[in-house]
């Protein structure tokens, strides 16, 4: 792997695949965009890496965690602050959005060691009065 702000060369490798699973392939790749194979096969291999990582939670990790409330839910909001604030060490930014006069939307993005920020986000997702929330793992693209 290339070190920042390196360039690793390119290697060219044959892969073998049931014709059938290639179609596939190729209609799902020109369907999201992608103008050749090579670029869809190195988004699958950082994908992979990815979650490779996060599962070894050997290293530190970027992560987005986006929820739904309902502002006026009892001790909602006194919960939500009171977790955020004994966890500022790994919510590096935060967007609050008002969606209609009864729903918000929260964005928060962490950094720290997967299985915290695991830890975190089912903490804040458990709280009663949240209706909707997912945690989108993500990469520093340090190691891609």
């Amino acid at each position: 792997m290339g070190k920042a702000g390196s360039q690793d060369a390119l290697i060219r490798f044959g892969v073998s695949m049931e014709q059938g699973l290639l179609e596939r392939f190729d209609k799902l790749i020109a369907k999201q965009g992608y103008t050749n194979r090579s670029e869809a096969f190195r988004d699958l291999a950082r994908a992979q890496l990815v979650r490779e990582s996060w599962q070894a939670n050997r290293s530190e990790q970027v992560a987005v965690l986006s929820f739904v409330y309902e502002h006026e839910h009892g001790d909602l909001l006194h919960h939500l602050t009171h977790i955020q604030h004994d966890h500022q060490e790994m919510i590096i930014s935060s967007l609050h959005v008002h969606l209609d006069h009864d729903n918000c939307m929260e964005v928060l993005i962490l950094k720290g060691k997967a299985c915290e920020l695991e830890k975190l986000s089912k903490k804040l997702l458990s709280i009663k009065g949240v209706k909707f929330g997912q945690l989108m793992h993500g990469s520093s693209g340090k190691d891609l």
